[in-house]
């Protein structure tokens, strides 16, 4: 039989819809957090009334955290950069690390930059602060679908994206010209409601280590 938690209240937790959510489920559950979203329904909360968790688009997580509609969030470090929001970082996670890459195609000859890159991205925030920390002039048009069209097409020479395996970067003929950051999977808290709820909060974390 599944003990409730002694205080009423849950802790609330966004994670993100997509590739992190199954990983993240599989942590929870193996820590002792059932989560089963029922049907098309976007809240669930474990048996033993500890843990709400909300199933949210992974842009949009650090807004919700934010405005407090969940206090803690499971989300990437390049989108809490993209945004800009001011959270305590709890934990890494042990999944989802990947790699902010520049990427060109494999036949590109950097000769043809004309001392100033056009990138296209939907990190547009990291790479405009990258290059400009390197006083690199930069001209960043920025992509929401694949950004691997945009050399293929002749849009850009180069995009900046998170690059995995590489696969799909092989399959367009693509190349990695440089990495740029290692981008990772944290827990996050909205600093006031960690400061409200730092015990239940601190033996969460205690427990997903």
């Amino acid at each position: 039989m599944t003990t409730r938690n002694q205080d009423a209240t849950p802790l609330t937790l966004a994670i993100p819809k997509g590739r992190l959510q199954e990983r993240t489920e599989e942590l929870l559950l193996s820590r002792g957090y059932e989560i089963r979203f029922k049907g098309r329904k976007l809240v669930a909360e474990d048996p033993g009334g500890r843990l709400q968790v909300m199933l949210v688009k992974n842009s949009d997580l650090p807004t919700y955290v934010h405005h407090g509609i969940a206090g803690l969030g499971v989300c990437g470090t390049d989108v809490i950069y993209e945004n800009g929001y001011r959270f305590f970082r709890l934990m890494e996670l042990p999944f989802g690390k990947t790699r902010m890459c520049l990427a060109s195609r494999t036949d590109y000859r950097p000769d043809g930059d004309a001392h100033r890159l056009r990138v296209a991205s939907k990190f547009t925030r990291f790479t405009h602060d990258y290059f400009q920390d390197r006083g690199i002039p930069c001209e960043i048009i920025r992509l929401d679908g694949s950004v691997e069209l945009a050399p293929v097409l002749g849009l850009t020479p180069y995009i900046v994206d998170l690059v995995e395996t590489g696969s799909t970067l092989k399959a367009n003929d693509l190349k990695i010209v440089e990495e740029l950051a290692t981008v990772s999977v944290v827990l996050i808290a909205n600093p006031a409601y960690y400061k409200f709820h730092y015990k239940s909060i601190d033996a969460l974390v205690d427990t997903l280590r």
